[in-house]
């Protein structure tokens, strides 16, 4: 496995975490926030996490951008050395 695998395999995962867990927020977020519950501290808390998943939503967007260059960049170097496959 060369450098720009090894990169590209790990951007990948950690994407595909990182978007899982904000799914995962913004699920429990619109589902405490739309809840029947009397309590407006706790319809706070969705709302909080809600603002939070956008944000999280907004830099993932700004990581995988960063990533897919960081692979661009590590293939075009492993080429430019004749390291490539």
């Amino acid at each position: 496995m060369d450098i720009v695998d090894l990169v590209d395999s790990l951007t990948s995962r950690l994407i595909a975490l990182a978007w899982s867990l904000f799914l995962l927020t913004w699920t429990i977020a619109w589902t405490i926030k739309g809840a029947p519950i009397p309590s407006s501290k706790i319809k706070r808390i969705g709302t909080s996490l809600a603002e939070d998943a956008i944000w999280a939503a907004f830099w993932l967007a700004l990581g995988s951008t960063v990533f897919a260059a960081v692979v661009k960049l590590a293939d075009i170097i492993t080429q430019a050395l004749g390291l490539g496959g």
